[in-house]
């Protein structure tokens, strides 16, 4: 599938080694490299965890292909909707063998 439609949208992306980045989709290639404009990394605590989650910005970023596991579009409303520090959950883990 093309990230064509993607372009100009705001994006969630799983990487390889499980971290959740969040911005809007500016570029991408062939080889699925991607250019997030605005990004922010997603860092959610587990219940264990005294620390709150949080979202790291990160601004201009650029994704290797070979780093990317998953792309999705974000439905923004339920987005802005969600109070991120106050989420908890299990670590993804990696899929890096």
């Amino acid at each position: 599938m093309s990230l064509h439609s993607y372009i100009e949208k705001k994006v969630c992306i799983i990487t390889v080694d499980g971290r959740t980045l969040v911005g809007v989709l500016a570029g991408h290639d062939s080889t699925t490299n991607l250019v997030l404009k605005q990004t922010v990394e997603r860092v959610i605590r587990g219940n264990d965890d005294d620390e709150p989650s949080s979202e790291v910005p990160l601004g201009l970023y650029l994704v290797r292909g070979e780093n990317v596991c998953v792309v999705g579009l974000i439905d923004e409303a339920l987005d802005e909707s969600i109070d991120w520090t106050q989420v908890r959950g299990n670590v993804i883990g990696t899929t890096k063998h």
